[in-house]
């Protein structure tokens, strides 16, 4: 698969580059996009909730009335979770909830994510370029000339570039990653991948 290279201004600059097969045209695996993202999201949960066990609550251990003859229910303590202040009965404990995906089912979600975007005709490559200074506006209008300015777009560098990094910041819909960084959930959450020139070559080292 070719695609044509874009400028800053979004005309063709009459060069093409070739997309990788092994990664921008291979059968999407469906399974692998959802078990890599729901890792991904299980990974970012911090895991810190917690509540006082009746172990836990600062209260005497004093029986608070005598164990019959009063007509209702036994209570050991003040710390019994049926009265107020007292325990949680089966509360939210601190716990992980990281989880584990092998390397390879990484790399196969990446790729069959990147292959169905290639197929939907919403990869875009773009010459090397940077701004003299960061220039959100600037960003805006090479969105604008793309007609994705209004969509969630994810642009790709090779390396980083500070400029462009901080020209993407302040749009609420556009991410600027480096090809290193480049996961299955920020591929399937953008409309739109615009990939600079030299980051192909970066993300096929890094994926075949």
């Amino acid at each position: 698969m070719k695609l044509k290279v874009i400028d800053l201004k979004g005309k063709d600059t009459g060069r093409k580059v070739s997309l990788p097969t092994k990664i921008f045209d291979i059968e999407p695996n469906n399974q692998a996009i959802y078990l890599d993202i729901k890792a991904q999201m299980a990974n970012k949960r911090q895991g810190t909730h917690k509540t006082k066990e009746r172990s836990e609550i600062t209260g005497s251990n004093r029986k608070i009335k005598k164990q019959k003859g009063t007509g209702s229910a036994r209570a050991g303590s003040i710390k019994n979770p049926i009265f107020r202040g007292g325990g949680r009965i089966f509360g939210p404990q601190v716990r992980d909830y990281s989880q584990k995906l092998n390397k390879k089912q990484k790399i196969l979600a990446r790729k069959s994510a990147l292959s169905i975007k290639a197929k939907s005709n919403l990869i875009f490559i773009v010459e090397e370029f940077s701004f003299g200074k960061p220039s959100t506006k600037g960003m805006y209008q090479f969105l604008k000339q793309l007609k994705i300015d209004t969509k969630n777009s994810l642009v790709i560098f090779a390396e980083e570039n500070k400029n462009v990094y901080l020209s993407s910041r302040n749009l609420k819909k556009t991410k600027a990653v480096i090809a290193s960084e480049l996961n299955t959930y920020l591929i399937t959450n953008a409309h739109s991948l615009v990939f600079f020139e030299k980051s192909i070559s970066k993300l096929e080292k890094l994926l075949i």
